[in-house]
């Protein structure tokens, strides 16, 4: 076997595999004992008609396309293993070039990692990024903690205000016939939580337990019910509970029980501290995000569709995980949107493309600074991470496979890489 690239276009590789007469007709010995079992012809057992006569019979080529099938993934996956500078990113087209008696060309159209011509990379001037955490952040986490461990109480001695939640039976109707889903027992309502029909809960407000009224609302024009949309219905009403929600007291106590901290003082330290690690996160990755947008504007790379494709197909993937975790699906979800899956997908491209030419940019700094991350880099990782498992540095080792250990490999590289592109950038 012979083979010779030619490069393509749009950042694809020609590779020309040709097999002399001797391995074609050998790859054509080999498809014929593989599908041999499924003819039969008169005079002979079925799966035991010699070559030869198959040929006669169905013509000279009855054997390509299965002879092709088998030889090139054979020939192709060699010449990959051979040549490390050949970097598919996707499976290859495959044309023949020619065929006859004194063999074959098979011409693979790779789609290939590109070129990528940097810009400036050094030297480029970045607007800093900083946040401050203030007074009302802290308080607002002390806020949450409350709300966390609220309680609903009973209320007995008033009307229904705007923040409570309520017990209520209603049944709603449209020119005075019921309609599905529009009855129900004992449900619980936050007033003021929009949970309900624009004009239905504020019509609660001011009712007394015990007591039912009409609420008279209209369907929105956009209400996924077809057969309710901009109708005007009646809901009658009838109030069997009202409960406030009751916040803990903020004091040393409270905070004892509800997060094991010694006072309050303690908490707000190290809520601050919290606050101020993830503010410092925050502005480090937006840096990060300046720098990288900068650089890739300055390079020049042509991007291949099966790259652009692949990057929509992880969009797709973390979309699909986020609706799974609110319980939708993914096809019912673009279905409701009132669109095609083909549609919803082209929304995504220019993100895609920007998500890999900024990786392709990466990969050719990494590249030409030579930058890694050193065994000692790696083992410091492992025990961080061995610590926050509470298990032994060597116990945790053994959990680890080689596809989690060239993970933070190289998460280490890329954070290496931020290291040097901030030290060798403006950032001020």
């Amino acid at each position: 076997m012979n083979y010779r690239t030619k490069k393509g276009e749009k950042s694809t590789l020609k590779i020309y595999i040709t097999l002399n007469k001797e391995e074609w007709a050998a790859a054509q010995d080999e498809a014929y004992n593989k599908t041999k079992g499924k003819y039969s012809l008169q005079g002979f057992r079925k799966g035991h008609v010699p070559k030869a006569i198959l040929e006669k019979t169905y013509g000279k080529g009855v054997f390509y396309e299965d002879a092709i099938n088998e030889a090139f993934p054979k020939y192709y996956y060699q010449i990959l293993d051979k040549d490390k500078k050949i970097l598919p990113v996707d499976r290859p087209d495959v044309e023949i070039d020619k065929l006859d008696d004194d063999g074959i060309t098979m011409v693979a159209i790779v789609p290939v990692k590109p070129e990528v011509k940097l810009g400036d990379y050094k030297g480029i001037n970045v607007e800093k990024v900083e946040y401050n955490v203030t007074d009302e952040q802290v308080q607002d986490e002390l806020d949450k903690l409350q709300e966390r461990n609220s309680r609903l109480v009973d209320v007995t001695d008033r009307a229904a205000e705007n923040g409570d939640t309520t017990v209520i039976d209603y049944s709603g109707s449209v020119d005075g016939v019921k309609f599905a889903g529009g009855t129900a027992e004992k449900q619980n309502l936050v007033l003021g939580s929009g949970a309900f029909i624009p004009g239905f809960e504020e019509q609660i407000v001011g009712m007394n337990i015990g007591e039912e009224k009409d609420i008279n609302v209209k369907f929105p024009e956009d209400y996924h019910a077809e057969d309710l949309k901009g109708k005007d219905a009646v809901f009658t009403v009838k109030l069997h509970e009202i409960k406030k929600k009751e916040l803990p007291e903020l004091n040393d106590d409270f905070i004892k029980d509800a997060v094991g901290l010694d006072s309050l003082e303690v908490y707000k330290i190290e809520t601050r501290e919290k606050l101020e690690k993830s503010a410092k996160a925050k502005a480090e990755a937006e840096i990060e995000d300046k720098l990288l947008k900068a650089i890739s504007d300055a390079s020049v790379v042509v991007i291949p569709d099966a790259l652009v494709e692949r990057e929509i197909d992880n969009i797709m993937q973390e979309i699909e995980y986020k609706l799974m975790y609110q319980g939708l699906k993914l096809a019912d979800y673009i279905k409701y949107l009132g669109t095609t899956m083909e549609e919803f997908r082209k929304n995504y491209r220019e993100q895609a493309e920007t998500n890999a030419k900024y990786q392709l940019v990466i990969d050719k700094i990494i590249e030409t600074e030579k930058i890694t991350c050193t065994d000692e880099q790696l083992e410091e990782k492992i025990k961080e991470l061995a610590e926050q498992s509470k298990k032994d540095v060597e116990e945790y080792k053994k959990t680890m496979n080689d596809r989690q250990r060239n993970y933070l490999r190289d998460s280490l590289i890329i954070k290496n890489l931020f290291t040097f592109l901030k030290e060798n950038n403006n950032i001020g």
